[in-house]
């Protein structure tokens, strides 16, 4: 899948991808900055590069202690249906967690991820650490 600027954004939030996680995406693709504001803006855009398979900047925004080597490309057949963010805090201005559900659709085959994930800020960026699987 591909998105323009128009297009809803893949994580669900209202606005078009480009006032919505098009705008995180964009300052890596342009820069190599990382400006996700809170865990749960760049936890969204992480699900929306999952969905547009931008996998460089899926791997920009793991924190170092736990990001894998490569990702794979996604499966053939894989369709993202949809984001739901169920919570998100901050546990102080560093540290965060957010609670979600992602939806998707893999041969004939409906499948859900629902993980708390834990956010870590490093030099004035997030980024993703791991998650629990509820």
């Amino acid at each position: 899948m591909s998105a323009s600027a128009n297009t809803p954004c893949p994580c669900g939030s209202g606005p078009g991808y480009a006032a919505c996680c098009g705008r995180w995406h964009a300052a890596f693709a342009e820069a190599g900055t990382l400006t996700a504001p809170t865990p749960e803006a760049l936890m969204r855009s992480r699900y929306s590069a999952f969905v547009l398979d931008l996998r460089a900047y899926l791997l920009a925004t793991w924190h170092a202690s736990s990001r894998p080597a490569a990702l794979d490309p996604p499966e053939a057949g894989l369709r993202w249906l949809g984001l739901t963010v169920k919570s998100s805090a901050l546990q102080d201005a560093d540290h965060g967690r957010v609670e979600f559900v992602a939806r998707s659709k893999l041969g004939g085959r409906a499948h859900r991820l629902h993980e708390t994930s834990r956010f870590v800020r490093e030099g004035g960026s997030w980024f993703y650490v791991d998650g629990d699987l509820a």
